[in-house]
C-alpha cells in the first residue's frame, strides 16, 4: 500500500491544477496555483452589487473552488477555504501550537497509543440540532473508507493498521494508533466534522445534494454560490464561539489580477492576495489598505524526472549550473517576502537544518566538468511549467539562460498546469522537468508521499534511494526530538543528494486589506485557508 499524506500542492502561482494538496486513497488531491495572473475576468460587479454594505466583507479570490465542497473529499485551497467557513475541525495544528475548535483538550495513554479528546458541549449544527462524538467517530470513519476517496484517508489507514476511533461518551472521543508515532497530533488535525444526521445515508460523499446545502458548525453559512462570480455566506447564529460581528462574507471571484487589484482600490472588493510587485505599485495609504505578510511554509522547486535523466552525476551537473537566488530575485526583487530552503523541508521548521547538505550552489566551471566526465553533450531537455504564471514562467527563462552556460538547450514547454500536473505521474511522460511547489503539514513525515521511492506523489520517479525511505521509517517512530532532528537532518541530505529536487524558494503570503475591515490579526492569517477563524473579523464603525 502506497502512504498518503496532507499535502497542499502548489504548482507555482496561478491556477487550480490537479496534482497534489491533501492526499487521498485512490484519488488525486488538487494542487492549486497562488498566482494573481489570468485571462479571463469575472464581473466584479455581481456580488459587491448584491451584497455589499456595512455588514459584508468581501474577499476577492482568483477562481471557483474547483470539486463540489464537501468535508471528505475538497483539497484545493478555495474549496477548503470554504469548507472552512462552514465546519469546524477538533483543532488545528499549526506552526503556533494547537489551536482548539470543537475539542478542548486531550491526554495520551500510558502505552502512547491512544490518544483521547474532550469535545466541547455547547456546539450545534446551523440546522440547531447538537454536535456530539457520534459526528466525530461518523466522520473520522468516513475518511478511513478507501472507497470514499478522502484526502485524509492514509493519515489514519497505515500498513501497520488503521487508526481504530470510538466514542466514549457524548463528548468524549478517542483514536488508538496502530504504532506508537510522534506524528499522531499533526495526523489527526484539521479534519473537519461533518453531521451525522445529515449524511449518514450517503455512499458518494462528492456527489449529492447536502454538499452546497450545507449543515455545519463553522461561524458562517453557504447561502448562495453563482459559479465564476461569488459564493455568499451569512453568520452562523448557532456558532458556539458566538455569533460573528460580520453578517455576510462574500468570496468574489476575479481571475484577472488587474480587475481585482483595481477592485480593491475602488472599494468594491476588501481583500486580494497579491505579489510583492503589485503590492509595491499600490499607494497602501491613499488606498486605506493595509498589507499583511505571512508564511504559508511553502517550498517552491523543480524536480528532474529521474526516468528521463537517469544519470544522478548528469542532474547534479544541472543543478551546479543553476543560481536559485537569481530566480527569486526576478520573481519578488528582494528577500523581504522570501527565505531561500536549500532542503525539502521550509526554513521555518523545526527539524530544517543545512548541516551536511549539498546546496548546489551555482558553479558553472564544475557543472561543465560534470558533463564532460559523464560523457553528455548536446544536451536538450523540456521544461514543465504553468505559462500563465508570471512567477515560474520567469523562472523557466532564467532556467533556459542558465543551462543554455553549460551547453544543454532547454525547451520551455508552458502549458495548462492541469494537463501538465496529470501527465507528471507517469515515469514515461515527455518531461524531463518541472517547476512546482507545495504547502505541507508541522511534521516531517507529511512529506514522506514526495519522497519515499514509491511515493504517491515523488514525480521524480526515482528508485533504489532505501536510504530515504528508511529514514521517514524511522522519523515516524521515534519518540524523542532530538533523535528525530538527527534522523530528519539526514534524510535531508540524502534527499538533495538525488539530484534530482532542486528547492528554488519558501515565499511569504500577501494579504492586502481595506481598513475598514479590522480584527485580521486576531483572525489569525494560516496556510491555504486565509484565516484560521473568520469570526475574529469585525468592520469599523
Amino acid at each position: 500500500m502506497k502512504r498518503f499524506k496532507k499535502l497542499v500542492s502548489v504548482l507555482t502561482l496561478t491556477a487550480m491544477l490537479a496534482a497534489s494538496l491533501t492526499a487521498c486513497g485512490g484519488k488525486d488531491p488538487v494542487a492549486e496555483d497562488d498566482s494573481t495572473a489570468g485571462t479571463t475576468t469575472a464581473d466584479s460587479s455581481t456580488a459587491t452589487t448584491e451584497t455589499s454594505g456595512d455588514s459584508t466583507f468581501t474577499y476577492a479570490i482568483s477562481g471557483d473552488p474547483t470539486e463540489t465542497v464537501n468535508v471528505i473529499t475538497t483539497s484545493d485551497r478555495w474549496g477548503l477555504s470554504t469548507v472552512k467557513m462552514i465546519y469546524s475541525p477538533l483543532y488545528m495544528n499549526n506552526a503556533d501550537g494547537i489551536n482548539w475548535f470543537l475539542a478542548t483538550d486531550y491526554s495520551v495513554s500510558d502505552d502512547n497509543l491512544t490518544y483521547t479528546f474532550k469535545l466541547r458541549d455547547d456546539a450545534k449544527w446551523s440546522d440547531g440540532e447538537p454536535f456530539t462524538a457520534d459526528d466525530v467517530v461518523f466522520t473520522y470513519e468516513a475518511m478511513e473508507q478507501e472507497d470514499n476517496l478522502g484526502w485524509a484517508y492514509s493519515q489514519l489507514v497505515y500498513d501497520q493498521g488503521t487508526v481504530k476511533v470510538e466514542k466514549v461518551d457524548d463528548y468524549t472521543v478517542s483514536f488508538t494508533f496502530p504504532f506508537v508515532t510522534p506524528t499522531a497530533i499533526e495526523m489527526l488535525s484539521q479534519i473537519f466534522i461533518m453531521p451525522e444526521h445529515i449524511y449518514k445515508d450517503v455512499t458518494d460523499f462528492e456527489h449529492n445534494d447536502y454538499n452546497m446545502n450545507s449543515v455545519g458548525t463553522g461561524p458562517y453559512k453557504l447561502v448562495e454560490y453563482q459559479s465564476g462570480s461569488y459564493l455568499k455566506f451569512e453568520a452562523n447564529e448557532n456558532y458556539y464561539k458566538g455569533e460573528p460581528s460580520v453578517k455576510n462574507i462574500v468570496f468574489q471571484i476575479i481571475e484577472n489580477a488587474d480587475t481585482a487589484i483595481l477592485a480593491l482600490q475602488n472599494g468594491e472588493v476588501d481583500a486580494y492576495q497579491m505579489t510583492p510587485q503589485q503590492v509595491k505599485k499600490l499607494d497602501l495609504d491613499a488606498s486605506n489598505l493595509t498589507a499583511y505578510s505571512y508564511t504559508e511554509g511553502r517550498v517552491g522547486y523543480l524536480q528532474i524526472n529521474c526516468n528521463r535523466v537517469t544519470d544522478e552525476n548528469v542532474r547534479k551537473a544541472l543543478l551546479f549550473a543553476m543560481d536559485r537566488k537569481a530566480m527569486d530575485d526576478a520573481a519578488f526583487e528582494s528577500d523581504e517576502y522570501y527565505s531561500i530552503p536549500y532542503t525539502f523541508l521550509p526554513t521555518n521548521s523545526q527539524f530544517y537544518t543545512e548541516d551536511g547538505v549539498e546546496k548546489y550552489e551555482q558553479d558553472v566551471d564544475k557543472a561543465k566538468s560534470m558533463l564532460e566526465e559523464a560523457g553528455v553533450s548536446g544536451l536538450k531537455l523540456k521544461l514543465g511549467y504553468i505559462s500563465s504564471d508570471a512567477v515560474q514562467s520567469a523562472q523557466a527563462l532564467l532556467i533556459q539562460e542558465q543551462l543554455q552556460e553549460v551547453g544543454v538547450t532547454v525547451e520551455l514547454a508552458g502549458g495548462d498546469g492541469t494537463a501538465i500536473a496529470n501527465a507528471m505521474k507517469d515515469p514515461d511522460n515527455e518531461y524531463d522537468m518541472y517547476l512546482g511547489g507545495y504547502i505541507m503539514g508541522i511534521d516531517p513525515d507529511t512529506f514522506s508521499i514526495l519522497f519515499e521511492n514509491d511515493g504517491a506523489y515523488n514525480y521524480m520517479h526515482y528508485s533504489g534511494y532505501d536510504t530515504i525511505d528508511q529514514l521517514f521509517e524511522e522519523g515516524r517512530s521515534e519518540l524523542d526530538e532530538s533523535a528525530r532532528k538527527e534522523t530528519y537532518a539526514k534524510l535531508q541530505a540524502a534527499v538533495q543528494d538525488t539530484g534530482a529536487f532542486y528547492p528554488i524558494i519558501s515565499n511569504n503570503k500577501i494579504l492586502v486589506v481595506n481598513n475598514r475591515i479590522q480584527g485580521v490579526e486576531d483572525a489569525g492569517l494560516v496556510p491555504v485557508y486565509t484565516f484560521e477563524d473568520t469570526s475574529s473579523l469585525k468592520i469599523a464603525e
